[in-house]
């Protein structure tokens, strides 16, 4: 941070001499342009109101707000840390049925990418009672429907408590490390159909229904995490790559009454993922998603409660693969609401409880992005979709027969909602790329605006002081003729006259976007300091990524990177022909995927880029994990030259740019082995290059200094070799 006599000597320097005030690394990564919003807002179901996770950083304390959703006033604090000393903190909550009882997560204890072990409190909202659930973490503890038990997992075991009688009943008991898992998903399930709870209660709490992961013969994947101790320690877990073998599952139901568990036959499948159990209305009936392993056929179940009998309800298919969804959603009957991309975008389907289409809801080439929800008394489905453009989300509803649709949000940019139990209110969550977050009240009917809640107007006027470029939105056509969005930012003082360098950034990952017209990320404000610096930035989102329909998301199937490559290194030749760009200083850089794509950039197009960087980049994809990558790529068996051919580790010979590759040892996600691979590779190659390992360090690459001092290593490379 900034001394107060050393600031305004800064303050007075930049605007002497550049006219505006710089930004600084430690700027970005320290929080000086954080912004507010409202901290796990959760929508009531009993009651037209809403509650927002506040504290108080005088007194350091943390409160669990009640709001009205008609007013916007504060009704009630549910909960205030500073009247129970055992509870120092919150880190999340989550209510019972009735609303009676919080479930309150502290000292939560990071696993991988979603999963994390917690201590837990009950809190009686009636008594005001605060009871340590337990004298040891747990995992995903959920309320049955009517918040008499609580079921939660433990070391890979599945257990249920009983509020009344503080007792403990253990559901499995063959859950081992490394090998069998129950109602909790393994990695790859976690991190590639991005759920954790692998359990859910019954409408009547009679039965709990889970999945057990028998992961016994599947590759160990083994890391050192150095610590502070004299000896490093090894870390070992299940992580299946692509090919190889995956956790066998299984589906089970266990009656709480009875205290017995039946399995449910699924025989008839082979080598497949269940990546969604949800029970319906109907008590006695369980959904289930089974997916093959190529992930392009989907079977919906019904389970029979009682005989745990299944029947195919849906099925469906596609020519590349299926995306996993937590939109189905059930109504009174047991008829369903479903969305798919089977029309070629994705949109919003009725089906009744048999299966049979009854409608086809929204229509359109555009695609539906969120399904927030029905309003079945007013037969009106709530969505956010890019009707509006692709880079652009906004609010609508619409009956369920397709008929009178009516867009809710009026200011272009990105548009979330959260809406009140009986669909009267939603608040508005809107950005763009030049307002930040601002959090309103609006009507549902029309979306008229009732109020503000929330504003970053501070924000802004601390941004005068920088006195930004504009970030510019706008189609790239490719010599190609491929219409590609993008987006560039100059330099302020930027000269027509004058030649720049550019450097590119991109994910360009399948469904993936990145030239979205929403508020500035920390990338963004890391992009506009170096725009301060001389630079021109531009992002080009190329075939492969999201929103803009199922052809042009899917035609990198079995072949990723090598349409994605042709589109930045054309984008690249298109920009270097802008008459004030210096198209022999053109850099790149992307992270994960973008790492991956960087590399291969500064390989495949070595004509094109001077430089590249690449953080916690895949570089073989036969060292990716099995779900994401044969869900684009098949597996290594049945595609070979999909791996090879697009894999950076097979052209290092044709490296000729400055590459600077930097990996995180104990990522779990993309394994610090690719770089280490790749590493080999380059030197055996006789490249000269730059690298940096962080120790410890996950595929984020944070804590402490961390991020301040990778970024301005990375301002550094791209100051020294563009």
């Amino acid at each position: 941070m900034k001394t107060k006599a050393f600031f305004p000597f800064l303050f007075l320097t930049f605007f002497s001499v550049f006219g505006q005030q710089k930004i600084t690394v430690d700027d970005i990564y320290r929080g000086t342009f954080r912004t507010k919003g409202m901290d796990e807002l959760q929508a009531m179901k009993n009651t037209n109101q809403y509650t927002v996770l506040n504290s108080d950083k005088v007194y350091k304390t943390m409160q669990i707000d009640l709001y009205d959703f008609a007013t916007l006033k504060k009704v009630n604090t549910l909960l205030d840390t500073k009247n129970f000393k055992e509870l120092d903190e919150i880190d999340s909550y989550t209510f019972s049925g009735n609303e009676k009882m919080l479930l309150i997560a502290n000292h939560s204890d990071k696993i991988f990418r979603h999963s994390f072990l917690a201590d837990y409190f009950l809190f009686n909202l009636e008594t005001k009672q605060l009871t340590k659930l337990l004298d040891y973490k747990i995992q995903e503890p959920t309320f049955s429907p009517d918040g008499s038990r609580i079921a939660f997992a433990k070391e890979n075991n599945l257990f249920v408590y009983d509020i009344a009688t503080k007792t403990t009943s253990q559901i499995t008991t063959d859950g081992k490390k490394n090998s069998i898992i129950n109602g909790i998903t393994d990695w790859v399930y976690e991190e590639e159909f991005a759920f954790v709870r692998a359990f859910d209660w019954s409408a009547d709490g009679s039965k709990l229904a889970y999945i057990k992961f028998d992961e016994s013969e599947v590759p160990e994947f083994s890391m050192n995490i150095y610590g502070d101790d004299l000896y490093p320690v090894t870390n070992a877990f299940k992580y299946p790559k692509a090919g190889e073998k995956n956790a066998s599952v299984s589906l089970h139901l266990f009656d709480v009454k009875a205290k017995a568990t039946k399995e449910v036959n699924l025989k008839n499948y082979t080598d497949f993922y269940i990546p969604r159990i949800k029970w319906t209305n109907d008590a006695n009936e369980l959904s289930v998603q089974i997916l093959n392993r190529h992930q392009d056929n989907l079977d919906l179940l019904f389970v029979d409660g009682t005989t745990a009998k299944s029947k195919i309800i849906m099925n469906e298919k596609d020519k590349a693969y299926i995306d996993i969804t937590d939109n189905l959603t059930f109504l009174k009957d047991n008829s369903f609401i479903w969305t798919s991309e089977k029309d070629g975008f994705n949109h919003i389907y009725l089906y009744d409880k048999s299966g049979k289409q009854i409608n086809q809801i929204t229509k359109g080439n555009w695609e539906v992005t969120s399904y927030y929800g029905l309003d079945e008394k007013n037969k009106t489905i709530y969505y956010q979709s890019v009707e509006n453009g692709s880079i652009n989300r906004d609010i609508y509803k619409i009956n369920l027969d397709g008929k009178n649709k009516v867009r809710l949000s009026n200011a272009t940019g990105t548009n979330s909602a959260t809406f009140s139990p009986n669909f009267q209110f939603y608040i508005n969550s809107f950005s763009s790329a030049t307002m930040p977050p601002t959090f309103t009240l609006n009507e549902s009917k029309s979306g008229k605006l009732v109020q503000t809640i929330v504003s970053n107007e501070s924000v802004l006027e601390k941004l005068k002081a920088y006195d930004l470029p504009s970030k510019d939105y706008f189609v790239l056509k490719t010599e190609k003729g491929n219409d590609l969005n993008a987006w560039m930012i100059k330099p302020k003082d930027f000269d027509a006259n004058k030649k720049y360098p550019v450097f590119m950034y991109q994910y360009s990952g399948p469904g993936s976007q990145q030239v979205d017209n929403t508020w500035n990320a920390y990338d963004d404000y890391w992009f506009f300091m170096l725009s301060q610096q001389g630079y021109i930035i531009a992002c080009v989102d190329g075939r492969g990524t999201g929103f803009k329909g199922a052809d042009f998301k899917k035609c990198t199937q079995k072949q990723l990177g090598k349409l994605e490559v042709e589109d930045q290194i054309d984008a690249a030749k298109a920009i270097g022909n802008y008459s004030f760009v210096d198209k022999t200083r053109i850099g790149i850089f992307g992270w994960s995927y973008g790492g991956f794509m960087s590399s291969n950039c500064i390989l495949k197009g070595n004509d094109v880029f001077k430089m590249a960087i690449a953080v916690a980049p895949v570089t073989n994809w036969r060292y990716y994990d099995s779900i994401y990558t044969e869900r684009y790529l098949q597996t290594p068996q049945e595609n070979a030259s999909g791996y090879d051919t697009n894999s950076p580790i097979n052209f290092v010979n044709q490296l000729k740019g400055k590459f600077l590759l930097i990996h995180g040892s104990a990522d779990d996600n993309v394994h610090v082995q690719n770089s280490m691979k790749m590493i080999e590779a380059l030197v055996q190659a006789n490249k000269q290059f730059d690298w940096a390992i962080y120790p410890d360090k996950n595929h984020g690459i944070y804590g402490g200094m961390t991020r301040i001092q990778l970024y301005n290593k990375m301002t550094s490379f791209i100051k020294e070799n563009l």
